[in-house]
């Protein structure tokens, strides 16, 4: 084997060894066990080492997902398919979701790290969601999921902003269409930042944060994963790392956020 080939080899070893602990390192043996049994079946095809691409953590008795994000998904889809809505504004959530979500509306994307897509009823354009490219009162149906808990703490080359969420709570409200929908998620509990991660905010502060909005519903998903449509406010205040889900209208003569 060619010097190249046994350094990317130990290239991903490595990687598998930082990424995945020390301990783990016995799944790289239980892999390199089954390499051995499988090259000896009949019909195997060529292998080459240098090739190889060890998955040494997916084999687990049940299928691992990320609750938060899979139940927001589910939540904010529904709501908007229900609503009927032609065309939608989303800012800076998952990009599979956004996608998916192009199937019942034409959907217009913002981010500050658009991407080039060639999905028709999908549009991507470059924005801060702390300066949006909308006029006041212009979208009828708006959607953010997990995304302003991270601005302002420079994680995705955003400048540094104690106020970011704040801030990007007020830009939502100033561009949401009167008797437009707000679908907004964000971890939730009792407040705290881990920096540059992400912060954690009070479900009330939330609220406070779009007080010249109603609150149409709030569920969650709890801190052991479970989704509850319309939950207690209170199990989500004294969550660690709660998302709230929350469905907000612009009601008709509302003031501007101070």
């Amino acid at each position: 084997m060619k010097i190249v080939e046994y350094y990317k080899l130990a290239t991903k070893h490595i990687q598998l060894i930082i990424d995945f602990k020390i301990h783990n390192l016995r799944k790289l043996i239980k892999f390199y066990e089954s390499y051995k049994k499988y090259k000896h079946l009949n019909n195997t095809e060529e292998l080459n080492i240098s090739d190889f691409y060890p998955c040494i953590n997916d084999n687990t008795k049940t299928t691992p997902f990320d609750a938060h994000y899979f139940y927001q998904g589910v939540w904010a889809f529904r709501r908007i398919k229900e609503s009927g809505v032609k065309s939608h504004v989303d800012v800076g959530s998952e990009i599979r979701w956004v996608g998916l979500l192009s199937t019942i509306a034409k959907v217009t994307f913002i981010d500050i790290r658009p991407f080039e897509t060639d999905l028709k009823d999908l549009i991507t354009k470059k924005g801060d969601i702390l300066n949006m490219p909308f006029e006041d009162n212009s979208a009828d149906s708006l959607s953010s999921l997990h995304v302003a808990e991270h601005i302002g703490l420079g994680r995705y080359g955003d400048e540094l902003d104690p106020d970011g969420t704040k801030k990007a709570c007020k830009e939502l409200s100033r561009i949401l269409a009167v008797n437009g929908n707000l679908y907004f998620s964000v971890p939730v509990g009792k407040q705290k930042t881990y920096f540059n991660a992400h912060r954690v905010h009070s479900p009330g502060t939330i609220i406070e944060y779009f007080k010249d909005l109603t609150l149409i519903e709030l569920s969650g998903v709890t801190d052991l994963g479970r989704f509850i449509e319309n939950i207690d406010i209170d199990v989500l205040e004294n969550s660690k790392y709660a998302c709230g889900l929350f469905w907000f209208k612009k009601e008709g003569n509302t003031k501007k956020n101070d």
